[in-house]
């Protein structure tokens, strides 16, 4: 194929042998081993236009495999079928960015590719360096302005509207050496804004947070480098980037360039990724301890974290159960792939989870807190995970957040063994590049669905509006603002 430059895809058949012992038959194992570690070393033929990949199945029915012991592979969840070893050769040929990928097919789990990009990093010296160094310029330059708009929060309240407010401020230049100017395009809308504005995420009494007024609103955006420090070298202006850093509320903001994740394109299902998509994907394998074959509850599943939750815990191999109130928000569930979606407004989440799950879920999702909290925790299997990721139903009240009680709870968790873990995404941050890769791959691989909330909001000063309709419990998906309407459609051309 090379020598006549006949560009094409070249399938090696591995066997899950070959990523982890087969102790009856070792010659076998390291023979498959061999076999995967000779196709991922073939990953420079990509530039010749070859790519090699290599299949590694669990069980499929042969001769050799029959010898086996019947109770191991049905631990495993039976024989595979042919045509999944066919749609595992077809994924391999039809996506033009494996080279050099192994795909690991199993009852348990479905498709996956191995090693995962945590299991790189192990080995691989410096392994997003050479991704930021090789991003293109592909964005038109940007004139910086003498001034811009940025949204502040001048008085602690829960109430983001009144606690917050327009201002127009001078942009100052030079970019300090070690930072990066950043024309923000779109900027994601998160429950937790009114926790931000109220002062909750500063220690401190209230006085010594007070103390920090004015400061900068917005956890997470998607833009374009517009300028760079004297020290910065990995990264150039017209690059597309993704920041989860105070102050994206804004139409520049200035940010140490380390704190950049460097993204394909600076849309809007990126910034649904970001604080949404990554509190799943991370909060799911880390705090959830997720496998494959179990029952998971994901409350709230519409929303902008909701929805990467159960994709995620579907494409895991996982039976997918989710809460929501509205029949739009049933049906985008529905259409996610939910095996069993609760419309609480129709039908009691207790009774249901009572009566079609009697021994419990295994892991739960939950960003409700209150009621649906207490509801979960007497849903929860033995050993099972409870993952809190947020309280919104207690975000809202007369006087903000306040904690509640949980009585009972150490009795609860003892008795059952069971772990409720809180997931805050911060604590995360050697993680982000990682999944968001992930993340990205699977969307543009077509496996993963990202859905914004149809409502548009327009320019910096819509934020308050967009805060409250999140609140007002409408929202389905990821509500984003346009932070630069004129800017969105350029990028939306290219």
């Amino acid at each position: 194929m090379r020598s006549q430059k006949k560009p094409g895809v070249i399938i090696n058949i591995g066997s899950a042998a070959g990523l982890y012992p087969m102790f009856f038959d070792p010659i076998y194992s390291a023979t498959k081993g061999g076999v995967v570690m000779f196709t991922r070393s073939l990953v420079p033929l990509k530039r010749h236009g070859v790519r090699v990949n290599v299949l590694c199945p669990e069980f499929v029915q042969t001769d050799m495999v029959e010898q086996m012991s019947r109770k191991i592979i049905d631990s495993t969840g039976g024989y595979l079928k042919m045509e999944d070893i066919i749609n595992g050769a077809f994924e391999l040929i039809q996506d033009e960015s494996k080279a050099g990928a192994c795909l690991w097919i199993t009852k348990r789990r479905g498709m996956e590719y191995w090693p995962t990009p945590e299991e790189r990093r192990k080995y691989m010296v410096n392994p997003n360096k050479s991704k930021r160094m090789l991003t293109k310029n592909i964005y038109p330059s940007i004139q910086t302005p003498e001034s811009f708009q940025k949204i502040v929060v001048h008085t602690l309240s829960h109430n983001f509207r009144n606690a917050t407010r327009l201002e127009r401020v001078q942009l100052r230049l030079p970019v300090e050496p070690h930072s990066a100017l950043v024309k923000i395009i779109y900027a994601g809308v998160n429950a937790s804004d009114v926790n931000f504005s109220s002062g909750r995420y500063f220690s401190g009494n209230t006085k010594e947070v007070a103390s920090r007024l004015p400061f900068d609103a917005g956890f997470e955006g998607v833009g374009i480098v517009a300028s760079v420090g004297d020290s910065v070298n990995h990264i150039k202006v017209g690059t597309p980037v993704a920041l989860m850093t105070f102050g994206s509320y804004a139409e520049f903001t200035q940010v140490p360039a380390k704190h950049l994740l460097p993204v394909p394109r600076p849309d809007p299902e990126v910034v649904a990724m970001l604080t949404s998509g990554l509190t799943a994907s991370i909060g799911l394998e880390k705090a959830g301890q997720m496998a494959s074959g179990q029952v998971v509850l994901v409350t709230a599943a519409a929303g902008g974290t909701g929805q990467f939750a159960v994709q995620l815990a579907k494409l895991a191999g996982n039976k997918v159960v989710a809460t929501c109130g509205g029949e739009s928000k049933a049906e985008l569930l529905a259409s996610l792939g939910v095996d069993r979606v609760i419309n609480y407004r129709n039908e009691s989440v207790k009774d249901v989870l009572k009566k079609e799950f009697p021994r419990g879920v295994d892991i739960i999702y939950e960003s409700v807190g209150g009621e649906m909290f207490d509801l979960c925790l007497n849903a929860l299997a033995v050993h099972g995970h409870l993952i809190v990721i947020g309280m919104i139903s207690q975000y809202q009240g007369e006087d903000g957040w306040k904690p509640k009680n949980y009585t009972g709870l150490c009795e609860k968790i003892l008795a059952k063994s069971q772990t409720v873990a809180g997931f805050f995404l911060v604590q995360y941050a050697h993680l982000w590049q990682d999944h968001l890769d992930k993340l990205f791959d699977l969307y543009a691989s077509g496996k993963l669905k990202v859905s914004l909330d149809p409502k548009k909001f327009l320019g910096v000063a819509s934020v308050p509006d967009a805060v409250e309709y999140l609140h007002s419990g409408k929202s389905v998906g990821k509500v984003v603002v346009c932070i630069d309407p004129s800017y969105g459609q350029v990028v939306a051309k290219l």
